[in-house]
């Protein structure tokens, strides 16, 4: 199969096609998901092209959106040749866990107790998208079409068609929707979305800090909310605070003194006097099911896919995953077979639906558990946690599935 050399198409700059350019896989989307797909997929004997309105940006200073990575999605980054180019410097390990509830509990995990070298490690949204944007773009079996931007999309027996604002028609055999929560491709092929407001934001806002971190993440659960300070490199951690919306909107109007006398009170002072190194940002959290995640000749991926309370730090390791799956199956399909057969989308739902619902009812109900105010229960819930801490092998099992090294 001859390999499809790389361009960028300008919106606008090129005249309607009167054939669609033919491709096996259309990823519509740009994000972390749908580029590491892209980049699983790199010596694979498939014809690519990725759909994507704007480049990643970088940003100035340290990125207030960061994310942990699990140790098996560190693999999966190491496996398509990312890994080893991102910056040192930037990226954190987490060495241990502290985990405290709303009534004195305390949960422990530790990397060297359970006999891994760590938990996981923080990294900034922007660098690992640059990086993984920087791959695509030297990538010989993949057409770049960006900015791209998508209009309309049939899909029949045979192929899928999109296509762009621009009128360019592109033809797959399978078309993979990666484009983020509100997703277009989802929408435009009428897959349902059954979604659940949480009326909360997350804030998030990096900190230098008095006291080293020493590589430990923490996390209370609060009557307000869910804190959890995240180890960046240095004296440094970012938080993510989930909160009701209103105390979100209230929090985003402090001052930055404000801001820091308030986080920092909020964890009890464990890292001494915070000072603010990026201003506050806020997002609106939700859980969304999508029962099917494949349809004719296409497959969703990421939080096209998905949406989870970020409480667990599982959002973006469940899109990774994702792209996992998906680029095992379609590197392991023989030449003459269809890669959009309805058998093999199948599959990757199949393979899919267990961790991803899982983790969705585990991290919902813990939720729904620790913001209930019925009388008692927050003796209960504290118990848990005091007898799961208790328990080493529970323990080691827990931090072993959430890694992902089960």
């Amino acid at each position: 199969m001859a390999a499809v050399s790389r361009e960028v198409v300008p919106a606008g700059g090129q005249a309607e096609l009167m054939q669609p350019a033919e491709f096996d896989v259309l990823i519509v989307g740009g994000g972390l998901a749908g580029l590491s797909l892209a980049c699983a997929l790199r010596d694979a004997r498939l014809r690519l092209a990725l759909v994507e309105q704007f480049p990643p940006r970088p940003v100035s200073g340290w990125d207030a959106r960061v994310y942990a990575i699990s140790p098996a999605n560190v693999d999966l980054l190491s496996d398509i040749g990312v890994w080893r180019h991102l910056p040192a410097e930037r990226m954190a390990p987490i060495r241990a866990m502290e985990v405290y509830g709303d009534g004195g509990a305390r949960l422990d995990f530790s990397a060297y107790e359970t006999g891994i070298d760590e938990l996981g490690w923080i990294l900034e949204s922007s660098l690992i998208a640059g990086e993984l944007w920087e791959n695509v773009k030297r990538q010989s079996n993949l057409t770049l079409f960006c900015p791209g931007s998508p209009a309309s999309l049939s899909a029949g027996p045979d192929a899928a068609v999109l296509t762009l604002a621009d009128r360019t028609l592109l033809r797959a055999r399978l078309l993979v929707g990666a484009d983020g929560r509100d997703s277009w491709v989802r929408e435009a092929l009428g897959l349902r979305a059954f979604e659940s407001d949480y009326h909360e934001k997350g804030v998030v806002a990096n900190f230098a800090c008095q006291r080293a971190h020493r590589g430990i993440a923490r996390q209370w659960f609060r009557d307000d909310g869910v804190l959890a300070w995240l180890p960046l490199p240095g004296d440094r951690i970012s938080i993510v605070w989930s909160t009701s919306t209103e105390k979100a909107e209230e929090m985003l109007g402090l001052t930055p003194d404000q801001l820091c006398a308030k986080v920092a009170a909020a964890g009890h002072g464990a890292l001494g006097g915070l000072t603010l190194l990026t201003p506050p940002a806020a997002f609106p959290l939700r859980l969304m099911l999508v029962p099917r995640i494949i349809g004719p000749r296409l497959a969703l991926l990421g939080d096209a896919a998905h949406a989870i309370h970020p409480l667990s730090g599982h959002g973006i390791n469940l899109g990774l995953q994702d792209a996992r799956s998906l680029a095992g199956l379609l590197t392991r399909v023989p030449e003459w077979q269809d890669v959009g057969a309805e058998r093999l989308l199948q599959r990757y739902q199949r393979q899919r639906r267990e961790e991803t619902l899982l983790l969705q009812c585990v991290t919902h109900a813990l939720h729904d558990l620790f913001a209930s105010r019925w009388p008692g229960l927050r003796t209960l819930r504290n118990l848990g946690m005091r007898l799961t801490d208790q328990v080493p092998v529970v323990k080691n099992l827990l931090v072993r599935y959430a890694t992902g090294i089960v």
